[in-house]
């Protein structure tokens, strides 16, 4: 079954940072924010690109940014500068 690998988005993790900035939140208060059971060091994962979201987090981050999902994971959009 040819599956593909699929692409890893290259500006997510600067993405999901500047989220996280403009809120005004550090990583334990972004945890909460986007109500991860485990501890704040994943955002961090997040933020260095050491680790990736799964949906149901991409999903929060796109709620607390009033962006879509495309913005965050498309490489070639960028943040609205609000």
């Amino acid at each position: 079954m040819g599956r593909t690998r699929r692409r890893k988005p290259k500006r997510l993790a600067r993405k999901l940072k500047a989220i996280r900035t403009k809120l005004g939140a550090s990583q334990p208060e972004m945890a909460k924010l986007l109500e991860l059971k485990v501890s704040y060091t994943v955002v961090s994962g997040y933020e260095l690109g050491t680790n990736e979201p799964d949906l149901i987090t991409i999903l929060r981050y796109a709620k607390l940014a009033r962006v879509s999902t495309d913005v965050l994971i498309d490489d070639e959009l960028n943040l609205p500068k609000r």
